[in-house]
């Protein structure tokens, strides 16, 4: 009977290493990709979720000669923000399913950065041309 329970254990432990290693192997060979955000119908919609923005932090594209909205959304467990200095854009803490609804708009060109000041790694950049 304590061999049998034994087994069971052994073959269940197996099971959740076998289960971990494909996941880990699968997130290895699929590292996610930066994709360059382009404004879709004038509007740019960012989520905040894993210590991300759209898991890669995307270089945000506008035109320089028209306006674009830009709605933040916080599917995270914790509070984020949305800041660009530059731009005069800071969203305040955004808690779990808020969102925030902004608009770039600026003739002066250039790159400006974007980041949330609770985490670091959550960084990108905006492109006006």
């Amino acid at each position: 009977m304590i061999t049998l329970l034994h087994n069971i254990i052994a073959i269940i432990v197996i099971s959740f290493i076998i289960v971990g290693s494909l996941w880990g192997i699968g997130n290895l060979l699929n590292p996610p990709r930066e994709k360059n955000i382009q404004k879709s119908n004038d509007s740019i919609l960012l989520v905040a979720q894993n210590n991300a923005f759209n898991q890669t932090n995307p270089t945000l594209y506008v035109n320089a000669s028209q306006p674009t909205k830009l709605i933040v959304l916080n599917k995270d467990f914790v509070k984020h923000d949305f800041i660009s200095e530059g731009l005069g854009i800071n969203t305040a803490y955004l808690t779990t399913e808020q969102d925030f609804v902004t608009g770039i708009a600026s003739n002066k060109t250039g790159n400006y950065t974007y980041y949330c000041s609770f985490h670091p790694e959550m960084r990108g950049t905006i492109v006006i041309s």
